[in-house]
């Protein structure tokens, strides 16, 4: 079982970077929309890699908010801080550093190795 207030530094932590993660997004939106749109091949050819930027970035703060929110859904239902590979709590450091993380030490080990092991296939 992971301490209480392991759990409740996590949770504001979690809280904190979603906002976080929410605002940068608010924000990059904001800024691709604002952005000066010309009209000549060049400005047209910028606009396909702002448009491409901007989608990759999306993506990767969506990305890291679901896994926020799957974090902050563990610990509603009391199963945070158990690692999903080897079903051992997830050690103390790891969840204060990395407080979505879904797995400790030795899964992420495990996962790394299957994944190099698929890979090569």
């Amino acid at each position: 079982q992971i301490p209480s207030h392991i759990v409740g530094n996590c949770k504001e932590k979690l809280l904190k970077l979603k906002a976080e993660l929410l605002n940068r997004m608010i924000e990059a939106k904001h800024d691709y929309l604002a952005r000066d749109k010309g009209t000549d091949e060049g400005d047209q050819t910028m606009a396909v890699l702002a448009e491409t930027e901007f989608l990759t970035g999306q993506e990767r703060l969506r990305k890291q908010l679901i896994e926020v929110e799957f974090a902050l859904a563990r610990i509603e239902n009391g199963t945070f801080g158990i690692c999903e590979e080897t079903e051992e709590p997830i050690e103390p450091e790891r969840l204060l550093a990395i407080p979505w993380t879904r797995g400790s030490v030795e899964g992420a080990e495990i996962q790394e190795i299957l994944r190099r092991k698929y890979a090569q296939k």
